[in-house]
């Protein structure tokens, strides 16, 4: 075989889109689903409203707002619709004028019923001005797994990346008026990519790629509240997390020429999370009623390329391109007794997928989030909170070219062309424990 063809065989269009493709969660690949009390406002009350143990994750520095031992249990199920039509998918075939329709079906919901997230939450009051505490959960993710026969195989078919992230936290009342928080992110990261890949002959089977890789490195964040009654501002910040995985590259079933190029060897890909930043406002600290809004920005220009770089082999690089984005949260809540709470609130989150660089891999479109809830307070130890929300995801076009075996006799063109509509409906569950 030439030998260029076979240098290049493997630099296949890797479609690496490692972002989230659920509709219900923040944009990109951050997972914001760590309380079901902020699930219930929409998000309005991240920084300030430190009224449980999830504080932990969204501002620390509010665990000066929480008495004695408390502890909490979230978990959330996401129930996701996602749909991908075909709107005249093609790709190339070397030495011919023309390009060939790529066949298939719809590749069904990519989302298994229901995505469950799960976090935990734990705080203690050391003394007048120090508190400590831990967050258990999983900020960022994606599980999205097309059919067999996807007419957008050549973009993607499987994407699975896990995070655990485990957060010791500390906080400290400066005074009566003004306290600080800090935490470490440890993180722990599991990847795995797949996608079909053409061969030249249309006629013979697809190859495949899968790549696979896992590491764990640390972040941090760091927060502050100033609350002057009625009003409480909270300011949080949290750090990107550079992560190196290191995994395997495995590319099988290329035929005819191309044969020699199948491969399977050790490779490593950088990854890093976004920056985020994160100001709330709450108004009614003393009273029955409270008023949230937060305002949220995301560095996702950080994420400009997927640079994969297998053992003996080129690096295999995808461009992302993301740009940086807001979201920005209303919502309020208002004490029927002692007992019960009600709330709700609203959420507008911009996706950080340009339309260039939009891919089945990650159907993101820009959120509107309707949520509702409620806490009834079984006694003076235990705590059970339930909320709901509906996303309304953005339809969205895709139109992206990628070219397996560039700079050879054998580059191939893939042109995916969907339409990517999607909504989300999800139910949240926290058990709450003070002591």
């Amino acid at each position: 075989m030439n030998a260029s063809i076979r240098t290049a065989s493997s630099l296949v269009a890797l479609g690496l889109g490692l972002a989230i493709a659920v509709p219900a969660q923040a944009g990109g690949f951050y997972i914001q689903e760590q309380s079901t009390k902020e699930a219930g406002r929409a998000y309005s009350g991240d920084a300030a409203a430190a009224d449980s143990p999830a504080t932990i994750f969204f501002n620390p520095a509010g665990m000066t707002e929480l008495d004695g031992v408390q502890m909490e249990a979230n978990a959330q199920a996401l129930f996701v619709d996602a749909r991908q039509s075909n709107t005249g998918t093609t790709r190339s075939v070397p030495g011919l004028p023309v390009t060939l329709p790529v066949s298939g079906n719809d590749g069904g919901n990519p989302f298994s019923q229901p995505l469950l997230v799960p976090s935990i939450y734990a705080s203690a009051q050391v003394s007048d001005r120090l508190w400590v505490g831990l967050g258990v959960n999983s900020p960022f993710g994606v599980v999205v797994d097309y059919d067999d026969g996807f007419f957008g195989r050549y973009d993607s078919q499987t994407s699975d990346v896990f995070t655990l992230n485990v957060q010791p936290s500390v906080a400290y009342k400066l005074s009566e008026h003004v306290s600080v928080g800090a935490g470490l992110d440890i993180q722990y990261i599991d990847v795995e990519l797949a996608n079909a890949v053409p061969n030249l002959n249309p006629a013979d089977p697809d190859g495949a790629l899968r790549i696979t890789g896992d590491d764990i490195s640390v972040g941090w964040n760091a927060g502050i509240t100033a609350t002057f009654d009625p009003v409480r501002i909270g300011a949080h910040y949290r750090s990107s997390v550079d992560h190196t995985l290191d995994g395997e590259f495995a590319l099988s079933g290329l035929t005819g020429p191309l044969a020699g190029s199948n491969v399977t060897t050790a490779a490593t890909a950088p990854l890093s999370t976004p920056d985020i930043a994160t100001l709330s406002v709450l108004f009614g600290t003393v009273t029955p009623w409270r008023i949230y809004g937060t305002w949220r920005w995301y560095n996702w220009s950080k994420f400009e390329e997927i640079r994969v770089q297998p053992d003996g082999l080129p690096p295999q690089v995808s461009e992302q391109n993301y740009r940086d984005t807001f979201s920005m949260a209303l919502g309020g809540e208002y004490d029927v007794s002692d007992r019960l709470t009600l709330r709700a609130g609203t959420m507008f989150d911009e996706s950080p997928i340009t339309d260039r660089y939009r891919t089945t891999r990650v159907p993101d479109g820009d959120r509107t989030w309707l949520s509702a809830g409620a806490t009834w307070n079984i006694s003076d130890t235990f705590s059970a909170s339930l909320s709901y929300a509906h996303v309304f995801v953005k339809s969205e076009p895709i139109d992206r070219t990628d070219t397996f075996f560039a700079g050879t006799p054998a580059a191939i063109d893939t042109r995916i062309r969907s339409n990517s509509t999607g909504n989300a409906d999800v139910l949240a569950l926290a058990i709450g424990a003070r002591f």
